[in-house]
């Protein structure tokens, strides 16, 4: 497929300013926001969503410059892999990361085979894909993913699309676990919990799937 109008939104001087606003020079950095945000640090749901699983790779599908993956690697993870459409962020990951493979892809068309991973996760992606292309996208997610499939979103009941800094049609949130247990029926859900923001009155959702 073509690139959509958020593929090309992210790939303009916006998605380079995003990067900058977001750089967490160390992971205690990035657990401090969270801690601030929601009142837990990544770490903790982190933890609590993936102690005691089994998993050797991992990727990250839009990684930007692996903030997320830096905190997977400082918990003990390895075999840690990540794509990113915007060619500024891949950019400055691979001056971020080290030990890390990240490298340019597009959610739609992820440059890895059938169930090459032991799990594929977003975090703050799905969001931002229109409707007409998100089922697309979790498919190519399923596909890479030979066991699990993690996810931290906004959450709402009802797919519904919002403002992102005064742009349209650039930001939806909704119920991401409904939507891929529709589209895939095999797979199972191993946990899932809300995380409200201590301002604002927005939810996220981190969620765990499994495949049977």
């Amino acid at each position: 497929m073509g690139k959509t109008p958020q593929e090309k939104f992210w790939a303009t001087e916006f998605g380079d300013e995003y990067t900058e606003r977001n750089l967490y020079n160390t992971p205690d950095l990035l657990d401090e926001f969270y801690k601030k945000t929601f009142g837990i640090s990544r770490s903790e749901m982190n933890f609590e969503f993936l102690n005691g699983i089994k998993i050797d790779k991992i990727l990250e599908v839009g990684c930007n410059i692996g903030n997320q993956l830096n905190l997977l690697q400082d918990q003990g993870y390895k075999n840690l892999y990540g794509i990113d459409i915007q060619p500024y962020a891949v950019e400055k990951a691979k001056e971020f990361t080290k030990g890390i493979n990240i490298i340019a892809g597009s959610i739609f068309d992820i440059p890895f085979k059938d169930n090459y991973f032991d799990l594929v996760y977003t975090a703050g992606v799905l969001i931002h894909i229109s409707p007409n292309d998100v089922k697309k996208a979790m498919q190519e997610i399923y596909r890479t993913s030979k066991k699990y499939i993690w996810g931290y979103e906004y959450f709402n009941e009802e797919y519904k699309a919002i403002k992102y800094r005064d742009n349209p049609d650039r930001l939806w949130k909704g119920n991401f676990v409904k939507m891929y247990r529709e589209l895939f029926p095999d797979l199972v859900l191993v946990k899932e919990k809300m995380y409200p923001y201590i301002e604002g009155g927005n939810i996220d959702t981190m969620y765990l799937l499994k495949k049977k």
